[in-house]
């Protein structure tokens, strides 16, 4: 999630150089606000070498770091959210901002220490517990996941990711049915659900509603990749191969690499 930090001045001395930087700073957010991100980042970096030493510069660098990512610069983004977490330790939104980039980037490591900053300073902090969430599923454990998407519930119990988080960790297929069917209700046309759904049907031997759902979630999501996988493994379950080879061929021209489906294109011949 990106965040633009506001600047807000309370009280600048009326000499000029402070105004110089109050003034650079306030037309870097409004470049930022129109875009022109290019120009926003010359005005920050002049505002910084001006007043090397300013408090506020915590929020300038925060902003530099949003510049930087929309650039698609990402190690200069990181390294601005870093001088500004030099400043500001603790806060919290730019721990958020720079976890995101080390998600991104695949450092997932170095994501979760930030994301557990954030914690410590907010408890309740919503994203942070959905996204260590996230980290945690993907070092498969499962244990911390559940604890963390729980919390999260405790503090928004109609929270739609931790909701669908929970019910995709739920070991008790009857239970995590009736989460995916609570949630199908609020949310009818969401095709996520109804391919998270059909997963918990197959794996309860329920492949015919499986199906059902899964022709329901490429309906309403036609580039759906994981609907098209899950739908060609039945298939070869059943051993309706030419079925199954559509799918699969579907899923590889939305962007599948080959290699991945490559031994159920084998099975299909």
């Amino acid at each position: 999630m990106i965040r633009i930090i506001l600047i807000l001045f309370l009280s600048f001395p009326v000499a000029l150089c402070a105004q110089t930087y109050q003034q650079l700073s306030e037309k870097a957010i409004e470049y930022i606000e129109m875009d022109s991100l290019s120009k926003a980042e010359e005005l920050l970096l002049q505002a910084l070498k001006l007043e090397p030493k300013n408090a506020h510069n915590a929020l300038l660098f925060s902003n530099l770091g949003l510049v930087q990512r929309k650039l698609g610069r990402y190690n200069d983004a990181v390294e601005s959210y870093t001088y500004a977490l030099n400043i500001a330790p603790l806060a919290v939104p730019i721990l958020l901002n720079r976890a995101a980039i080390y998600l991104e980037q695949g450092m997932q490591d170095k994501a979760y220490v930030d994301y557990c900053q954030v914690m410590d300073v907010d408890k309740k902090n919503t994203e942070a517990l959905l996204m260590r969430a996230y980290i945690y599923m993907l070092r498969r454990d499962y244990k911390g996941a559940r604890l963390d998407y729980q919390r999260l519930l405790e503090i928004d119990p109609k929270n739609y990711n931790g909701r669908l988080g929970l019910a995709t960790l739920e070991n008790k297929f009857r239970e995590a049915l009736d989460i995916l069917n609570q949630l199908l209700v609020e949310f009818p046309e969401d095709a996520v659900l109804y391919v998270a759904r059909a997963d918990v049907e197959r794996d309860m031997k329920h492949d015919d509603l499986a199906l059902v759902d899964l022709d329901e979630a490429i309906r309403l999501a036609p580039d759906s990749i994981d609907a098209y996988l899950l739908r060609g493994d039945i298939y070869l379950d059943q051993k309706k191969k030419s079925l199954a080879k559509a799918d699969f061929e579907k899923a590889i021209s939305l962007g599948v690499p080959p290699a991945d489906v490559h031994e159920q294109m084998q099975q299909c011949k």
